[in-house]
């Protein structure tokens, strides 16, 4: 259950980034309420994941979630470039996603 928790955590993660680069600088009213409130949700679903799983595990692979994600939401959605850099970068973050979760004992 504490790894849906975290894949949840992860994809709340990625809205709220989304829609904090959406506020503009917390200048769009509608915008910057959903950063808060999927930031709470967010947070609050990895605090529960983290009840089971370890510190470093959950933190890692939560972030990662939302770092790969963000990124792919930026690209598809916003137009942002796609270079070999960037790829190789999520690529190499995703691998490290996988060892952290075949590494876990939970």
């Amino acid at each position: 259950m504490a790894w849906i928790l975290l894949l949840f955590a992860g994809l709340f993660e990625i809205v709220w980034a989304f829609l904090m680069k959406a506020s503009d600088g917390f200048s769009r009213p509608w915008q910057t309420v959903g950063t808060i409130v999927f930031m709470i949700v967010s947070f609050g679903l990895l605090s529960m994941a983290m009840k089971t799983l370890p510190l470093g595990t959950a933190y890692v692979i939560w972030t990662g979630i939302g770092a790969v994600g963000a990124f792919v939401v930026g690209i598809a959605v916003l137009g942002e470039p796609i270079t070999p850099m960037r790829i190789a970068g999520a690529v190499l973050i995703i691998s490290g996603l996988v060892v952290l979760k075949l590494s876990s004992s939970h």
